[in-house]
């Protein structure tokens, strides 16, 4: 599966996009183009002419990207409640494209909607895919030599670019030594994760593995099953013991 690099122009998308900012619909478009920033996900520009302008003033902030060059920065204000220089426009870009489209710092609005759905943390990647798979592979997790979890029943997720995850049953996992902490995340993919606390020994293994007790339609195979980060664990598969991969969860 082919993935753009860092792109100028991008692509456009398909779906109709909403951003909500105190409790107002501040865009909405089904003309949005995915510009990719960086190789990860893509960020959502919105053509001038699908949105609330009365909620946007100019601001003399700038800041200067190498492919796009100056941003002309908005805040974004309604009512009493404002995000400062939460958008901005490329006004002399190199790229048409890319022109006359503004595009919000994500976590500075309230929510965002694809479609009917909302979207957390980041624009969906359309060159991203996951797959959960139902396996019989024998999967053994050491933390410090100690075995916390053993099981012949794990769900395989394979998802674009990350290494494969092993979520596994409740009844395989060592729960005595894991403490529920207070840390979630959020997957625009998978839904919102909770984590807990691995005590091996007299250490503490923070936030080393997590679950998704409610997780988005797409994954709901992996419905409250446990998964150990691989790059901080030993994970025995088989009876092969695999490296730990090298990914920005490391």
């Amino acid at each position: 599966m082919n993935e753009p690099a860092t792109s100028t122009d991008g692509e456009s998308c398909a779906k109709r996009v909403r951003v909500v900012f105190a409790n107002r619909t501040i865009a909405d478009s089904s003309q949005t183009r995915l510009i990719w920033e960086h190789p990860y996900y893509p960020q959502y520009y919105f053509p001038v002419g699908d949105l609330n302008a009365d909620v946007l003033v100019e601001t003399d902030h700038t800041t200067v990207d190498p492919v796009r060059g100056t941003a002309t920065h908005y805040t974004v204000r309604v009512g009493d409640r404002e995000a400062i220089n939460a958008a901005w426009r490329y006004r002399d870009a190199p790229d048409e494209a890319v022109r006359d489209r503004i595009r919000f710092d994500w976590a500075a609005m309230d929510r965002w909607y694809e479609e009917g759905e909302e979207v957390f943390v980041h624009a969906r990647n359309p060159y991203s895919r996951i797959d959960v798979l139902e396996s019989d592979r024998h999967v053994q997790v050491e933390i410090d030599g100690v075995t916390v979890a053993d099981s012949v029943r794990p769900r395989l997720l394979i998802e674009t670019r990350l290494p494969t995850r092993y979520y596994l049953p409740h009844h395989d996992v060592r729960f005595d030594l894991l403490t529920a902490t207070e840390t979630t995340t959020r997957c625009p993919y998978k839904g919102e994760a909770s984590y807990w606390t691995a005590r091996v020994g007299d250490v503490d293994h923070h936030d080393i593995v997590w679950s998704y007790p409610n997780p988005l339609l797409e994954v709901a195979k992996v419905t409250g099953l446990m998964c150990f980060y691989n790059e901080k664990v030993d994970l025995v598969v088989d009876g092969r013991r695999l490296p730990r991969p090298d990914s920005r969860f490391g």
